[in-house]
């Protein structure tokens, strides 16, 4: 898209409430942070779709984001069913999608792949992935990849089409590909290390002791690279 302001439609999955330390006034903020740390010119419009509230019309200048959520694809509320078959109309048109960590997942869903919860527990902290796609490899010197990760389910199974963008020893589908129109990530390139210590510290009173640790460390010893991701989507859906 060329023009002065590219857009991005926020598909709002959750609102994570009372998750939000007070110095982030809401989940969509985050995203708008992100993108305009890498680009000023990106305007956003929000959809609460977990309210039911979606895109009055579909518009192929336009990236339509899919954010995180509590929530699991597999589940039968009514608001998650409509979204798989926004995202089959979406896709059918070849509309612009991005998908990150729940939106990741329900759109494999909807595509064909599938979800499940994953047996190898908890995935926290940030993760290191190879990188198997030579589109997105130019903007990571080393062929890794590396972001911060809040989940329980992964893709079991791909859609049709789909490619492999990374992949790692926890998660083999870290992200996938489909022609030049969809580009999903497992991870939360909107996240912080700031955040997602808070989380660690407030947010995961039932969650494994070890795992919390080792995510801790992860944090200390690893460089998120959420900007990298978002301006490797500004300029894969040429947004600017």
């Amino acid at each position: 898209m060329m023009n002065e302001q590219p857009k991005i439609n926020l598909l709002l999955c959750d609102t994570f409430p009372g998750q939000l330390p007070p110095n982030i006034p809401s989940y969509a903020s985050m995203f708008g942070d992100l993108f305009h740390s890498v680009s000023e010119s990106v305007v956003f419009e929000v959809f609460p779709v977990m309210k039911g509230v979606f895109p009055p019309k579909l518009n192929q200048e336009e990236l339509y984001l899919i954010t995180g959520s509590n929530s699991s694809v597999y589940d039968k509320e009514p608001w998650i069913l409509e979204l798989l078959q926004w995202i089959r109309n979406a896709a059918t048109l070849h509309i612009k999608l991005v998908g990150i960590c729940f939106g990741h997942q329900a759109i494999a869903q909807a595509l064909g792949g599938n979800v499940q919860r994953y047996a190898g527990g908890w995935g926290v902290g940030i993760r290191e992935s190879f990188i198997l796609d030579g589109v997105m490899r130019p903007y990571f010197s080393d062929g890794y990849l590396r972001l911060l990760y809040n989940h329980h389910d992964q893709v079991s199974k791909l859609p049709a089409d789909a490619v492999i963008i990374a992949q790692s020893s926890f998660c083999q589908y870290e992200g996938f590909r489909i022609g030049n129109y969809i580009l999903t990530f497992q991870g939360h390139p909107e996240y912080t290390p700031e955040y997602e210590l808070y989380l660690l510290n407030n947010h995961a009173q039932h969650e494994d002791e070890e795992v919390k640790k080792e995510a801790v460390l992860s944090i200390k010893n690893l460089r998120h690279q959420g900007t990298v991701i978002a301006q490797f989507i500004i300029h894969f859906y040429h947004l600017e």
